[in-house]
């Protein structure tokens, strides 16, 4: 029977919830345990796509289509395993859900409440992640923090749920903050016991405390939590600051949270095998080449806008011994200022997506720079439209050339919506969304790069590249390198007389992984390294992740 671990928060946001769920699940699947991770989250939209990346970070994009949370990315990422929509549920869904129901009168003229109907409907949806992969665990991280009015429904939930499965099959494990107070000289557990007193006050006990600290606890704070917060010592788990991420697994490996959950679910115990995974950290530690990297993007502000581009720029330099700086430039500032101001010294440029008109010109004078400097450029989805508008402006003699997002009366559309997608109206879930296949064709970087004919990768976008314009561009030198099977989509173009200059249509960066990193990013990466270390001696082919 699959067992279910619950993840919520304390004392603040932002505390690291995600990456402690999908920590434990990268442990439990080094013990050969199979791991599907689920969020719940408290926001009434019905997904993150329609949110603004200042107010939620990236749009994580899953297999089948989902539009996600970004933790999901995380999830993905730290347990090499594909989520689905099954995977992302926030109160918006639910609530469309149970009036969905109500409409059409599955409910039999009862009066529709939080409790039975809302928190069933949680619980289905926690079951239903079970019922369809059929994992050994599934972990659920709840969103928010506990006393949070939004997040009562998703507790009295799991509350409901250990008694419905079974005490022996559920446990929860409460993240929270031990801060250092430097004029008293001490961590303070007070914020950590009244939040397990309001956990408690809605009938949840934890069983393992997490607590994040910037520094290590000492056995006599543990004791004292595990005395008011009535939790084995043992149960109370250390997570300190890392330097980065890929190390906290290694963290809570070493504190025994993997150990002690098992324990509490009745499960067998299992040797650990994280030997890639620590080669990994070490090489993450010891690079032997630096190596700059650009971001030019609407959204820099908040890195975490652009988190799985940074993750999978940091995967690619492991894999090449690099030490990545980023350079965050915002695409407005290129707008009114000359490229050279903020690019200069560079090793390579990425342009990632975004939507809408603003800073689009400054994305197009970063690719401009990187194309006449011979500078590696990646462009990712919106970046890829870009680089084609570059493209038609300053080669292709179509002067005013443009996307019909960003000027619907250009003469020159040569990126424009699908005929299909015409009359679309709402914003939510209407673009090609997913995983699809593109067609590479041979003797080109993409070929070399990915060394197969057919890849599948990631969409979020609903603009396209124009077909009318697509001779022309050949003619001038561009070569579309990767197309839908029916060859009708433009997927991939780039420009060979360069080091490296290759756009996307889809999200590679969603597919990438600490181990395996995309093999876009990864040629990417050699190249930017090989400007200023010519004689890196990297191996090839590039590994297909």
């Amino acid at each position: 029977m699959t067992k279910f671990i619950f993840v919520t928060g304390g004392v603040v946001s932002s505390i690291g919830k995600g990456i402690v769920a999908a920590s434990l699940g990268r442990l439990l699947k080094s013990r050969d345990y199979s791991v599907s991770i689920l969020k719940l989250d408290p926001y009434i939209n019905i997904d993150p796509g329609t949110m603004s990346p200042f107010q939620h970070g990236e749009v994580f994009v899953t297999q089948d289509g989902a539009e996600t949370d970004l933790d999901l990315g995380h999830y993905e990422r730290f347990t090499d395993t594909s989520m689905s929509r099954l995977n992302s549920v926030t109160t918006g869904s639910i609530y469309q859900a149970v009036i969905m129901r109500e409409r059409r009168g599955d409910y039999n003229g009862g009066t529709v409440q939080v409790i039975p109907h809302i928190t069933n409907e949680i619980k289905e949806r926690i079951l239903s992640v079970a019922k369809e992969t059929n994992p050994s665990v599934v972990i659920t991280e709840i969103g928010g923090t506990v006393g949070d009015i939004e997040s009562l429904p998703f507790l009295e939930a799991i509350r409901q749920l250990r008694k419905e499965v079974g005490r022996q099959n559920v446990i929860y494990m409460h993240v929270t903050l031990l801060p250092y107070i430097a004029s008293a000289g001490e961590m303070k557990t007070k914020p950590t016991q009244h939040s397990v007193k309001e956990l408690r006050s809605i009938g949840i006990q934890p069983d393992i405390l997490v607590c994040r600290s910037d520094r290590p606890i000492p056995r006599g704070l543990k004791q004292k939590l595990s005395e008011f917060c009535d939790v084995p010592v043992e149960c109370v788990i250390t997570s300190q600051d890392a330097r980065s991420i890929y190390e906290v697994p290694l963290t809570l490996e070493r504190e025994g949270l993997a150990e002690q959950a098992l324990d509490l679910l009745q499960m067998e115990q299992r040797q650990p095998n994280l030997a890639k995974w620590q080669a990994m950290v070490e090489g993450l530690y010891s690079p032997k080449h630096n190596v700059e990297i650009a971001i030019v993007g609407k959204y820099v502000r908040l890195s975490d806008a652009y988190l799985s581009v940074v993750e999978a720029l940091q995967h690619a330099a492991i894999a090449t011994q690099g030490k990545l700086t980023l350079r965050w430039v915002n695409s407005e500032d290129l707008e009114s200022q000359p490229a050279e101001d903020y690019l200069a010294g560079v090793d390579g440029i990425v342009v990632p997506g975004g939507f809408g008109t603003r800073g689009v010109d400054g994305k197009i004078a970063a690719i401009k720079y990187a194309r006449d400097r011979q500078i590696p450029f990646l462009g990712l989805c919106l970046g890829m439209q870009c680089s084609v508008i570059e493209w038609a402006r300053n080669v292709g003699g179509l002067t005013g050339a443009n996307s019909a997002e960003f000027d619907p009366s250009t003469n020159y559309p040569v990126i424009n919506l699908l005929p299909e997608q015409q009359d679309v109206v709402d914003l939510g879930g209407t673009m090609r969304l997913g995983v699809y296949d593109c067609h590479i064709l041979p003797n080109t970087l993409a070929a070399k790069l990915y060394q197969a004919e057919v890849i599948q990768e990631r969409h979020r976008h609903r603009y396209e590249f124009n077909n009318d314009y697509r001779q022309l561009l050949l003619d001038s030198g561009y070569v579309i390198s990767g197309t839908s099977p029916d060859g009708r989509l433009v997927e991939i173009v780039e420009y060979p007389h360069h080091p490296f200059f290759i756009s996307c249509q889809f999200h590679p960066e969603f597919q990438s992984r600490p181990s395996t990193p995309h093999p876009l990013f990864k040629g990417f990466m050699q190249a930017a390294i090989a400007r200023n270390h010519p004689t890196a001696n990297f191996q090839t082919p590039v590994e297909v992740s």
